[in-house]
């Protein structure tokens, strides 16, 4: 599961490199080898540029890689095949997002990579600016409120550009006329009324019909429970994710499952995954390794989920390798019944010193299970297999790009979990790169007083990393499910992913305030505990408000999560005060008056979350999320908005990819490069005519 960056979320598939993790944490100490120079020289961090524009609600930044130069060269190789590996399934997430996206990228490509200054600059610019949010969202439903973009160009606009395009530059059908397919793009884009949702969490409506993402095709949402809930075998204590790697279409009155998989659906894609997967098995770092990028392989040439979680166990149980790989259909957050798995990779390579943090409290998970304050019968009597460590990513793709987690913990199969164990990852570059990219006028505008400024710009960055980590780490591997009872996919459907984020979010909540951090020597004192409490209420009432468009509900799982549980502990802490609603010239502020008994608020909504993922209680589960995260108070809404649009500060970022240049002496490869580029428009148009694998219709 993933935790994005002030919001966020996905699932994952990770693996290793190939120099021992003696070798790359003594990297530091070694001199630097002679090498070629350097295609484009690598920043240092004090000169780094971590942001690059702005545009809408979107800002681009930039990430650094450090001490790539000093890596291996074997691990280099190794990180460049899983490079070419996680970009070769980029297509895949513009199609499982929307069935047209395809169609649609590739043409705004041929008009931005063809146009010609004259034609009028204004409407372009609004023209560019519509294909860089498709970019930036994988496709055009916006990547978090998964509203339809629409674009400020007019239609007639973007007709007369795309007709100045030769018909051999658009992706035209077999004996189909450019004018027609023009019109059907042009409608695809401009009519509002079409594909208006990627994802609908309405309850009141049929989830699958009212949403726009290509997992299902001409199925009603109670046929595919229906048909889900048929192939569950409940005497089986080891179930696959049933579903995760596949569409479900209705021909010839018949429900049939179009397989993601070599010589399936999207194979053109996924038979150069396997081919860089392949060549990446041949430098593994060790037996461990290679043997999961091998079941990896066979997993995609199959499409077989048991071939699926036999991966995910030799992943868990590889705990010496320093890289890693998520490569693979893992989060479900884009599928209205939380089945489908979205296709994404993260490359990442481990950072030593960092890891001693997130690895110390992974040493300690029992300690936090035996003490948290859930039912007894619901607590792991043997906490199995827990690894944690920090990563610096190297690249991202598909689902975790441009807009990326921050957090990693997998497998997401709930069995593999409580009897193999998990592994957590914390992307630290990432973090790092959000934190110098921040400024502090969130903080002034939204906190209530100085004592709480101060605090929250002092310890805040320390207090998202160990949020993150205790998330992660402890959270989502926390907790058991009761024996009988099905995963929470079946058992709380649509609000399994934002119950399962609160519930991760309230572990590490429950924790952050507890002096067992102290005494680790992970946080220094509780006042970061607080800072994390008073950024939790201010962001889950108020900062996140910023994101939805005046008249709309919450809909995103890790916002209807925060929402939720904010909510909640205001309403059954008023009694006391707990936390109190201030307004003073005409803004709103939620104060914390009481930590302490917070912190018991949060313990007991985490005992019920708990107590409504271990019985697969779904009315409670709807409850919670219906009557606390779902609803917004518009003028509350109205207000936020208003004070926001004063900052300047683009509410979503996401990131330009480093590229990997292999520097070859006939066909061996004798150095990998790093470089950084700085133009987002032109690495999308770079990756669209390198990666554009798949038909425009899969």
């Amino acid at each position: 599961m993933n935790n994005y960056i002030k919001i966020a979320a996905c699932s994952l598939v990770l693996s290793a490199c190939h120099s021992s993790d003696n070798e790359l944490a003594n990297m530091a100490s070694k001199p630097k080898k002679d090498t070629i120079e350097s295609i484009m020289p690598p920043p240092t961090e004090e000169n780094f540029e971590y942001v690059t524009e702005q545009f809408s609600d979107l800002r681009v930044l930039r990430y650094n890689v450090k001490d790539f130069d000093q890596i291996p060269l074997q691990t280099k190789t190794l990180l460049y095949y899983l490079y070419e590996a996680a970009l070769s399934g980029r297509d895949i997430i513009y199609d499982q997002n929307y069935k047209y996206n395809l169609a649609i990228r590739k043409t705004l490509e041929a008009i931005v990579a063809n146009h010609k200054a004259g034609n009028d600059e204004e409407q372009y610019q609004k023209l560019l600016v519509y294909a860089k949010r498709v970019w930036f969202s994988n496709g055009i439903h916006h990547h978090y409120n998964m509203d339809k973009i629409m674009p400020e160009c007019t239609k007639e606009f973007f007709l007369e550009e795309a007709n100045e395009l030769d018909a051999a530059l658009l992706p035209l059908s077999s004996g189909e006329t450019k004018t027609n397919f023009l019109n059907f793009i042009a409608t695809q884009i401009f009519d509002p009324k079409i594909a208006s949702k990627k994802v609908s969490l309405d309850s009141k409506t049929d989830l699958v019909k009212s949403s726009a993402v290509n997992f299902y095709e001409g199925v009603t949402q109670k046929e595919a429970d229906a048909f889900y809930t048929a192939q569950v075998d409940k005497a089986n204590p080891t179930k696959p994710m049933y579903g995760l790697n596949s569409k479900l279409v209705k021909e010839n009155g018949k429900l049939v499952e179009k397989i993601w998989k070599v010589g399936g659906m999207y194979s053109a894609s996924i038979e150069k995954i396997v081919y860089w997967l392949e060549k990446a098995a041949t430098v593994a770092e060790n037996d461990a390794q290679k043997t999961a990028l091998e079941k990896l392989v066979k997993f995609y040439r199959s499409g077989n989920l048991v071939d699926f979680d036999e991966y995910n166990i030799a992943w868990v149980q590889d705990t010496a390798s320093a890289v890693d790989v998520v490569n693979g259909f893992i989060e479900v957050y884009q599928d209205p019944l939380g089945k489908k798995g979205s296709f994404e990779s993260v490359v990442s390579v481990k950072d030593f010193e960092a890891s001693k943090r997130i690895a110390t409290i992974g040493k300690n998970a029992q300690w936090f299970e035996d003490n948290s304050p859930l039912l007894p019968q619901h607590k792991k009597k043997n906490v199995k297999g827990i690894s944690a460590k920090v990563i610096n990513a190297v690249v991202e793709s598909g689902d975790s790009s441009p807009s990326t987690p921050i957090g990693i913990n997998l497998p997401n199969n709930e069995w593999i979990r409580e009897t193999k164990g998990s592994k957590s990852v914390n992307l630290g570059n990432i973090v790092e790169a959000y934190d110098q990219a921040a400024g502090s006028n969130v903080v002034n505008e939204f906190y209530y007083n100085d004592e709480i400024k101060a605090r929250v710009k002092e310890y805040a960055s320390l207090a998202d990393k160990l949020h993150t980590d205790m998330h992660e780490v402890i959270g989502h591997a926390s907790g058991v499910i009761e024996e009988g009872i099905g995963q929470p996919a079946e058992t709380l459907k649509n609000y399994a992913s934002a119950l399962e984020e609160g519930r991760a979010d309230l572990v590490a909540l429950y924790y952050l305030l507890d002096p067992k951090l102290v005494e680790l020597g992970v946080m220094p004192n509780l006042e970061c505990g607080k800072a994390a409490y008073d950024e939790y209420i201010t962001k889950g009432l108020i900062v996140q408000l910023s994101r939805i468009k005046p008249g709309k509900e919450i809909e995103e799982a890790h916002m209807r999560n925060r929402k939720m549980v904010a909510a909640w502990v205001v309403e059954k802490g008023a009694k006391d005060n707990v936390v109190e609603k201030k307004v003073e010239n005409g803004k709103t502020y939620f104060v914390i008056n009481d930590y302490n008994k917070l912190r018991v608020l949060f313990g007991e909504l985490l005992k019920e979350i708990q107590r409504v993922k271990s019985q697969g209680d779904y009315k409670a589960g709807h409850d919670l999320i219906e009557n606390y995260g779902v609803k917004v108070d518009p003028t509350l809404h109205k207000e936020i908005l208003e004070r926001y649009s004063h900052l300047n500060i683009a509410p979503y970022a996401g990131f330009i990819q480093p590229k990997l240049v292999p520097i070859m002496e006939g066909d061996k490869i004798i150095d990998v490069k790093i470089e950084y580029p700085k133009d987002f428009t032109s690495q999308m148009l770079e990756l669209g005519k390198t990666y554009g694998l798949l038909p425009v219709i899969n």
